[in-house]
């Protein structure tokens, strides 16, 4: 009796960003690691065999909106491959601008003049073609850091760090205005377009602008 054949990769017709949680979390629980909150376009990009596709998060196709990242992703070979991150554009102090990306991608396309961007990649789904999404992030952190080794031209790995996240949000967020921090499990899977407790959001506040009070 034949065997059946490897069911496929789910590529990015199948695949959504995992999102996520807001709730109080507490810094120094074993097993979880911080990275920078990006303010920029999260994209979902599939490449390899010299064809790259981003898609938006509600399912736009933003590979001509952002040419000079599909241009480097393509260079890749053996995928397919699939990998989620963020489009930003940064400043001199190395901040996400939003609203210098947003005038960029308005237009849809590159133009003259036009701001640079830098896809900043935090994860990985596909490798080789093989559906990596139910390995614990951990792993997937360690094949996107080989994946990634030789840098390219408008991509950018995304750092983490194993420990001090209070350090890191008083320090980095609070003295650069940074939007917050992201705490994610060393042990989470990837669950495409779910939110869970595993990814959490970890906000600076911002006193509200003085405008929203009024005098009774």
């Amino acid at each position: 009796m034949s065997r059946p054949p490897p069911p496929k990769p789910r590529l990015l017709d199948d695949l959504a960003p995992m999102l996520l949680d807001e709730r109080p979390f507490t810094f120094g629980e074993p097993g979880w690691i911080y990275e920078i909150k990006l303010d920029g376009y999260r994209l979902l990009a599939e490449f390899g065999n010299g064809e790259c596709i981003l898609k938006t998060r509600n399912g736009a196709n933003a590979t001509e909106w952002f040419p000079e990242i599909a241009r480097s992703l393509s260079r890749f070979k053996g995928g397919p491959y699939v990998v989620d991150g963020e489009v930003c554009v940064f400043d001199d102090r190395g901040r996400s601008d939003f609203d210098r990306l947003q005038d960029r991608a308005r237009r849809r396309r590159w133009h003259e003049g036009a701001a640079p961007v830098v896809y900043a990649v935090f994860d990985l789904l596909v490798y080789h073609g093989v559906d990596i999404t139910a390995s614990p992030l951990s792993a997937r952190k360690e094949a996107l850091s080989m994946m990634l080794e030789a840098p390219l031209p408008s991509v950018l790995l995304v750092a983490y760090f194993g420990q001090d996240g209070d350090l890191l949000f008083s320090k980095a967020v609070h003295e650069l205005g940074l939007e917050g921090i992201v705490a994610k499990h060393v042990n989470s899977r990837y669950l495409p377009g779910s939110r869970t407790a595993d990814w959490v959001k970890v906000k600076r506040e911002v006193p509200a602008p003085a405008a929203r009070f009024k005098r009774s």
